[in-house]
């Protein structure tokens, strides 16, 4: 399975590899098509296609979710710019000690994109001050802190395609360039892309809150759906990864 997902990881995700590659000397842009090949890549393309549908369902049911979809972006930026730092601090040691984590991390994504599924369908209350997400009779909305959360572990959802493009790719560049050290978080920034261009997308035809006006009863129907899809993205992440 996890071998179909690299096949069409490859397939999709080669002309941008092909332009970052011709763009090479120019770091900013080279960092930031190289972060899209890497919202790809197979490990990520199940957690990409949930923010996808989480803050896409959000934003058909309530408003456009800018302020959401930048803490995620932010989680991601500090991901990746805190694995950049290590490198850059402590040298390549610190890559190799990495590399032993990273399988254990990624088998969490699963259940946590599981778990986010269940809370759609509304069988998880979570209550507290550390909660992710928090609702109201009206509808169920995330906090910053946990949009920030969700992009900062998606982003640690390493696999050999995943290292070979931050690790193998983009370091060498970052550790001989003179700016190197903010291009980690372009490459983040890349990462998020398609989810950003997404919600643009919605937000220009004017699709931000179009399910409310068609009542709550429909925009609930919309969140299980989406709650479901999600349950079985994780379910597909979980098969793949924990049978490697």
């Amino acid at each position: 399975m996890y071998n179909l997902m690299s096949q069409f990881s490859s397939f999709v995700s080669k002309p941008f590899f092909i332009i970052a590659n011709n763009l090479e000397s120019l770091p900013i842009i080279f960092a930031l098509l190289l972060g899209m090949v890497g919202a790809l890549a197979p490990c990520q393309l199940t957690g990409n296609i949930s923010a996808l549908t989480l803050y896409g369902n959000r934003s058909f049911q309530q408003k456009i979710v800018w302020k959401d979809v930048i803490f995620f972006t932010l989680g991601k930026v500090a991901a990746f710019s805190l694995l950049g730092g290590l490198v850059w601090i402590l040298g390549r040691e610190i890559q190799d000690s990495l590399i032993s984590y990273f399988p254990w991390i990624r088998k969490i994504m699963g259940p946590l994109l599981i778990i986010v599924g269940l809370y759609m369908l509304g069988f998880i209350k979570l209550k507290g001050t550390i909660n992710l997400f928090k609702g109201n009779k009206d509808y169920k909305q995330e906090t910053p802190f946990g949009s920030f959360m969700l992009g900062f572990s998606f982003s640690l959802a390493f696999c050999p395609t995943m290292f070979i493009l931050f690790f193998v790719t983009l370091m060498p560049i970052v550790l001989s360039s003179t700016y190197g050290f903010i291009l980690p978080s372009i490459f983040a920034l890349g990462t998020a892309l398609p989810l950003i261009i997404f919600i643009f997308i919605i937000w220009y035809l004017g699709g931000g809150g179009v399910l409310m006006k068609k009542g709550r009863k429909f925009g609930n129907s919309i969140q299980k759906v989406s709650g479901i899809l999600i349950i079985l993205l994780g379910i597909f992440d979980a098969i793949t990864y924990w049978s490697l």
